[in-house]
């Protein structure tokens, strides 16, 4: 009996071994996949688009023609999106979470309105576009500005930012804030030195990924009217403006072949400007999980 025992622990073993090997090759496939895709995605813009990367390139507006078309106006104006977008979601993302997680009280209501922020985070954009049109251009009179699609923007990414909020303050372990209040510190006092430090790596993850996303929208911008090309700068939070993504639409839409070489151009840009955007969140991140 006990020999059919072993042979039966044996066998299972063998299995569980088998099973362990396959699932490891079955991820390991998908790994390799998802590099080739980014790979050959990369491979073809670069090969479009870096011929096309010069002065002219980031001093040119946009343009009918593909030798003169340049992305000044929209580089500019996702920048200053941005300087708009960050400090606004921020704030009030990391706000709210604070709020529902230090001070809220426990309830079905709380459980209401986090529910409900977690479902916002999975609303497509062009709703918020909608919302942004009638809220932003037409009841506030805000009209195709910086301002409107800011506020648009904000309102798109800010449930992605209280939800990721949540969960870094809620992985802050109790026993900090039990030896804090054992200090003598009131409850601000434990959040502002305690609390928000240790939860800064997944806070800024998180929105650094909102914001990523919020660089590469076009629909909410698109229902807002917002213009794809431009031949000035903005000069205040009320001007019009163009962005890099719209930008991009614009010219990957277009019949030209050379128009595709430009939108791949623009692409990389893009693409270094999020890989900023990502070192910047990376290296405060590193540096506050060491010192906590």
């Amino acid at each position: 009996m006990k020999y059919l025992n072993d042979t039966t622990v044996m066998k299972r073993m063998k299995s569980r071994l088998t099973m362990n090997k396959v699932w490891k090759t079955i991820f390991l496939l998908a790994t390799l996949l998802a590099l080739l895709t980014l790979v050959i995605l990369l491979v073809r813009i670069v090969s479009q688009g870096a011929a096309h990367l010069s002065l002219d390139f980031f001093n040119n507006f946009g343009s009918r023609f593909p030798e003169k078309a340049g992305i000044k106006a929209a580089l500019i104006g996702s920048i200053y999106l941005m300087l708009i977008i960050a400090p606004v979601s921020m704030i009030l993302g990391i706000g709210t979470a604070i709020y529902l997680e230090e001070y809220a009280k426990k309830n079905k209501f709380t459980d209401f309105i986090r529910m409900n922020i977690s479902n916002l985070a999975g609303v497509p954009s062009i709703v918020f576009g909608l919302l942004g049109l009638t809220i932003f251009v037409r009841m506030l009179y805000l009209g195709k500005s910086l301002l409107a699609a800011g506020f648009t923007m904000s309102l798109l990414i800010l449930p992605v930012i209280i939800v990721a909020s949540q969960e870094a303050i809620r992985a802050v372990p109790k026993d900090q804030r039990e030896a804090s209040y054992g200090m003598g510190a009131t409850k601000w006092q434990t959040i502002v030195r305690v609390v928000l430090p240790a939860a800064i790596p997944g806070i800024l993850t998180g929105s650094i990924l909102a914001l990523s996303r919020a660089v590469g929208e076009t629909a909410p911008l698109v229902v807002l009217g917002i213009p794809v090309i431009l031949q000035f700068l903005p000069d205040g939070l009320l001007s019009q403006f163009t962005t890099l993504p719209l930008q991009l639409y614009d010219w990957a839409k277009r019949p030209q072949e050379e128009f595709q070489y430009v939108a791949a151009a623009g692409i990389i840009v893009l693409m270094v400007l999020l890989v900023i955007m990502n070192s910047i969140a990376i290296f405060i991140r590193n540096k506050f999980s060491k010192r906590y």
